[in-house]
């Protein structure tokens, strides 16, 4: 009896452990990507308000804080763990590759957690400052519609007073350990901070939406709201903005550093290196990139000579940027309507041949539009995405602060870029694609969504375009501007290069404007490795199609090679080439 009941006991021992196996076999895939999309707009309820998840639009998080980073780093254990509990084998393809995007976000996430750049949390490119700023005006993701949006907003801006008051007490440990912005930066950030101070309520930025409540609002509705965001803004936001510019000034810019790369900072080397792996999405060390750089910005100055011996010009090639920045014939434009008609003519010359480059194409509508005046002074051309659900077209926009001094010499290189078929076309079929996961439709990695958009850049001929020199001497520019990143990149953040260097060796090389490069150079020491993303993007994509043409031969099929690269949206470089190298494989 006794022995029986031990063999009792071993059986059901092992049916539990085969149960706990069969459990570890059967976890919920799908079920994991949708709660990591969840866990993730939580964490990010900027982001995840400008991806229109508006469940989380009273929401923000206070990045900088050790809380918030405590957060972060349960996030990223927790899918690690449970990442560990899949037998990937058993996935589909597309399954694997949204097991390799989250392993991989976890990896860098984590990466990231052991540096300590969430010292430094303000800077003048990008940030929660200016994206709260840019909602403020009522134009952004963030909803003015109802009186919960309106409320959600209040609760928001209660919040980000709280930010105001983290920022500075987490830059004074970044004062006390060395952990600072470029002086240059700090000048740049404290006039965003004191704008925002102004001597009437009803003139400040976050009071714009009150002006223009929907008129289905009662009175009772507007004066309580109008009540409400006056002291909001009085009582809570401008004391702290004056704190900020105050602290800024008498405090922060004096210890700010002369230096202008982050590798001069404690541990910045390491820190930079991250950086570079996160944007990249490859394992490139800054020297190879460096030495890339080079040797593209060689390569396309040969080709610059070559438009230059075209058109007749005898000077030298800086004289020819000159030359080119200023030629009457390339500002022909009159009035803005003649700039954006000319992008639509660009639009109806491609359509027919885009036809033979691309049987994936996006359902989502596209728009031509000119910047808003607001912020038309200081915009770059963009492309903002459409809704997913399609209630909302995609739309180019473009800045025309004087329509006299527009030079269109680079404009068809742009068109591509920008609208079609750039992002327009990557980021519309990403979220039109019904098996990619939530988390996947609304994904980011540079090195690929750049990389594409500068990749489309070179399609110019095969769509019709670029028949006039200036303006594939334009596409040649675009790309030396991005190869030029290569280096002062690298140059200012490894190897010890100041901004006026990296500023001298932009001038030296690229046809673009003192002012414009000032600016360039600066958001690069910003945010350190962003820039690289495009070029080594672009690159990767040339090589897969080379050495798909190569292996394929006769049969290989443009169109084939675009829905390959497009179809699975945007992932690490590694895993797009995996994904071509396995078409070429079953292809053969």
């Amino acid at each position: 009896m006794k022995n029986f009941k031990l063999f009792s006991s071993i059986i059901l021992l092992s049916l539990l452990f085969v149960n706990c196996k069969s459990e570890k076999k059967t976890v919920d895939f799908k079920k994991l990507t949708q709660n990591y999309f969840d866990d993730k707009n939580a964490l990010n309820p900027l982001d995840a308000t400008l991806n229109g998840q508006n469940q989380y639009n009273d929401q923000l998080q206070l990045e900088m804080t050790d809380s918030y980073r405590k957060k972060q780093g349960e996030f990223f254990s927790k899918y690690e763990n449970q990442l560990s509990e899949i037998d990937r084998e058993n996935l589909s393809e597309e399954e694997k590759n949204s097991f390799d995007i989250i392993k991989w976000e976890v990896e860098i996430g984590k990466n990231l957690l052991k540096q300590n750049a969430n010292l430094m949390p303000i800077h003048q490119f990008w940030g929660t400052h200016l994206t709260m700023a840019q909602f403020a005006a009522g134009e952004s993701a963030q909803p003015f519609k109802t009186e919960k949006d309106y409320k959600n907003f209040l609760t928001r801006m209660d919040i980000y007073s709280v930010w105001l008051d983290s920022a500075v007490v987490y830059m004074k440990k970044g004062i006390e350990k060395g952990v600072v912005l470029p002086k240059s930066l700090t000048e740049k950030v404290i006039p965003q901070f004191e704008e925002m101070i102004t001597p009437k309520v009803e003139d400040n930025l976050f009071y714009t939406t009150i002006k223009s409540m929907p008129k289905s609002f009662s009175e009772a509705q507007k004066k309580q709201l109008t009540d409400e965001y006056a002291a909001m803004i009085s009582e809570k936001l401008m004391p702290r903005y004056k704190k900020m510019a105050d602290f800024l000034k008498s405090e922060y810019l004096p210890k700010s550093r002369t230096t202008s790369g982050i590798g001069s900072i404690p541990n910045g080397n390491e820190l930079y290196k991250v950086y570079v792996k996160q944007w990249t999405t490859t394992e490139m060390s800054p020297e190879e990139i460096h030495n890339l750089g080079l040797k593209e910005v060689a390569r396309l100055k040969s080709e610059m000579e070559k438009v230059k011996s075209e058109v007749g010009f005898k000077g030298t090639l800086k004289e020819f940027f000159n030359y080119v920045r200023n030629k009457p014939e390339l500002k022909p434009f009159k009035k803005p309507e003649e700039v954006t008609a000319n992008f639509e003519k660009y639009y109806q010359t491609i359509k027919p041949n885009v036809d033979k480059l691309f049987s994936l194409q996006p359902k989502t509508a596209f728009q031509i539009k000119r910047t808003e005046a607001f912020r038309e002074k200081t915009a770059s051309a963009e492309y903002v995405q459409g809704a997913a659900d399609g209630s909302r077209p995609g739309t180019f926009y473009v800045p025309i602060p004087d329509v006299k001094e527009y030079n269109y010499y680079a404009d068809e290189d742009l068109f591509l870029h920008e609208a079609i078929p750039g992002h327009h076309f990557q980021i519309s079929l990403q979220q039109e694609n019904k098996l990619l996961p939530d988390f996947r439709k609304f994904n980011w990695f540079g090195a690929y969504g750049e990389g594409w958009a500068l990749y489309t850049e070179s399609l110019g001929k095969e769509l019709g375009l670029y028949k006039d020199p200036y303006q594939y001497f334009g596409m040649l520019s675009s790309e030396m501007h991005r190869a030029i990143r290569l280096v002062v990149d690298t140059g200012m953040h490894a190897k010890g290069w100041t901004r006026e260097q990296a500023i001298q060796y932009s001038l030296d090389n690229e046809a673009e404007s003192e002012a414009s490069i000032i600016s360039e150079v600066e958001r690069y020491m910003a945010i350190p490795g962003q820039a690289l993303s495009y070029k080594v993007g672009q690159l990767k994509i040339i090589e897969l199609r080379e050495r798909a043409q190569k292996a394929m031969g006769s049969k290989f099929d443009i169109k084939k090679f675009h829905q390959m690269v497009l179809e699975s949206g945007v992932m690490p470089l590694a895993l797009l080439e995996n994904k071509i190298d396995n078409w070429i494989k079953t292809s053969k």
